[in-house]
């Protein structure tokens, strides 16, 4: 079966617009049971200055059924992003989510936030495709873990989980293999690296309602189009990336050069001091030694 590669975000929004693949998505990443969950009205809302690309990113209030049978409103954020330079775009929005107040049931209330982020590229340190970064309290008095939550930590801080595309292998075994199978960057069937083939057996539900999904984007013309405008939109934004890399090494080096040689006529200076001080010195001496025959 071909599908398309929803690291695009036409064709992720068009998968997780689904409420059993956004339940299955979150839930899986956050081995949580998912009751329900609500898509917040706010998706593309940041572009790009030079490209007018909009960059995604889509958030859902979630339901989450905890271990002990209680029903708690998450926040969860998800972004997704192609370049590293997306950190700070990554901060600004948490910053907006922990301004933010959400209306539920027509009351204001603040609500805990959990950020998922799907990068394109690779974190070099971190070698798994899927990474859970969590919090604990800690009594730091008597050095143990505090099992017991606070409502007021629980809004000042939050979980975060890293999915890492191009660390994807084809394991499928797990629940968590078969969700993460479907973002795996192999087996593309154009240049573009916009259709593959998914070779899977798929044996879960979810997964066949994902990929159905994934498959229709790849092969409807309308969908395409739109995904191939999208591809051509991200090389226009790699490219100017790369010249920006390039340019910032060329000023690192020409930086670099004025540097050696502010360094080097330093320490030229440096020494013409010392000869003046010894210069200095021996008049010195030699004034003394005139004044001592006086």
């Amino acid at each position: 079966m071909v599908i398309a590669n929803p690291i695009y975000d036409v064709v992720f929004k068009r998968m997780m617009e689904n409420d059993k693949v956004a339940k299955f998505f979150i839930g899986t990443l956050l081995d949580k049971v998912i009751e329900t969950v609500e898509v917040k009205p706010q998706e593309f809302t940041y572009t790009d200055e030079f490209s007018a690309l909009a960059v995604f990113r889509l958030d859902f209030l979630a339901t989450i059924k905890t271990e002990t049978g209680e029903f708690i409103k998450v926040l969860i954020e998800i972004q997704k992003a192609k370049n590293e330079i997306d950190l700070m775009r990554f901060r600004n929005y948490l910053a907006e989510q922990y301004k933010k107040e959400n209306i539920i049931k027509e009351q204001k209330v603040i609500l805990p936030i959990t950020t998922i982020y799907i990068l394109g590229f690779k974190l070099p340190e971190i070698n798994t495709p899927c990474l859970k970064i969590e919090r604990q309290y800690w009594d730091l008095s008597n050095k143990i873990v505090i099992k017991e939550k606070s409502e007021f930590v629980e809004k000042l801080t939050h979980d975060c989980y890293i999915v890492q595309v191009e660390r994807i292998t084809n394991r499928y075994q797990t629940k968590l293999d078969k969700l993460l199978s479907v973002f795996e960057q192999t087996n593309f069937v154009d240049d573009k690296k916009t259709i593959k083939e998914y070779s899977h057996q798929v044996d879960l539900e979810e997964v066949k309602l994902t990929t159905d999904i994934l498959h229709y984007s790849g092969t409807n013309l309308e969908e395409k189009k739109k995904l191939e405008i999208e591809q051509e939109a991200w090389r226009t934004v790699d490219a100017m990336a790369e010249g920006l890399r390039q340019k910032v090494a060329f000023q690192s080096k020409i930086l670099s050069e004025k540097e050696l040689e502010i360094n080097e006529k330093n320490k030229s200076l440096s020494e013409k001091d010392k000869e003046i001080l010894n210069l200095k010195k021996q008049m010195e001496e030699f004034i003394k030694l005139i004044e001592s025959k006086k």
